[in-house]
């Protein structure tokens, strides 16, 4: 079992002129003091306007902070939003990441939480899941190829090398939120690291063992079946076999 540390930077009101400042600061001691501690992760999320409840719009800034001040500590993105963010940028910044702190980074991805965060970014909720999907196909050849281009429904990039590459090959472990069961099965098939909050039944009953139950099933369905991990028209896809004998992938 590992244990880690996660951080939303939450500040409630009322808030004091030096108090966002402390809170970095504050939040900055305990990751280091994690790292002396043994702790495996330290997590930082992407959230935009949402007051009090998070003052994180930039996490690879206190993720590269951190990264300073740590050794071992393995650093998270939880998450990227991949609908706010263009795909050259995320691998620019995950790269970037890697280098400064010696190959400690974990990349989770995934789509945001509310209109109030996508709709100044000209994203809408109905959208955010394809949008999410698209920018996964885009980034990670970014990670490898020297020379890239994408031409999807939302994203558009012309042919070029995105530098630096990560220390980590081909790219740092990869994670995606997950608050439903299809996308924790999803994560489950694909070798994806599933970050998710357990939800529960309206009489109480919590659902946790049902979902882990259904992910290592997925997970052990995809380890059985998998041939080979390949990068094919830019994706990257576990190819193996439908029921039906067809060639199916994540």
């Amino acid at each position: 079992m590992k244990f880690g540390i996660f951080y939303e930077l939450q500040l409630p009101r009322p808030w004091g002129a030096d108090d966002e400042r402390q809170l970095y600061q504050n939040a900055l001691s305990q990751v280091e003091l994690a790292d002396r501690l043994g702790y495996d992760y330290a997590w930082d999320v992407e959230h935009h306007f949402l007051e009090e409840y998070s003052h994180s719009p930039q996490p690879e800034v206190f993720l590269a902070a951190a990264s300073q001040r740590t050794r071992n500590i393995r650093l998270g993105h939880g998450i990227i939003q991949l609908p706010t963010n263009h795909p050259a940028r995320v691998a620019e910044k995950v790269a970037c990441l890697d280098l400064v702190s010696n190959g400690r980074v974990e990349f989770g991805m995934g789509e945001g939480a509310s209109i109030t965060e996508l709709g100044p970014f000209d994203r809408q909720m109905e959208d955010k899941q394809a949008v999410w999907e698209d920018a996964v196909r885009c980034i990670l050849p970014m990670f490898t190829h020297e020379g890239w281009q994408y031409d999807g429904p939302y994203f558009k990039f012309p042919l070029r090398n995105v530098v630096p590459k990560p220390v980590q090959k081909p790219h740092p472990p990869l994670w995606v939120a997950c608050s439903q069961l299809p996308t924790i099965e999803l994560a489950g098939r694909c070798g994806i690291g599933a970050g998710f909050s357990v939800p529960q039944r309206r009489d109480g009953a919590c659902l946790g063992a049902r979902l882990l139950q259904r992910v290592c099933q997925a997970a052990a369905e995809a380890d059985r079946l998998s041939k080979q991990l390949q990068h094919r028209d830019g994706q990257l896809f576990h190819v193996r076999r439908d029921r039906r004998g067809g060639a199916a992938a994540c």
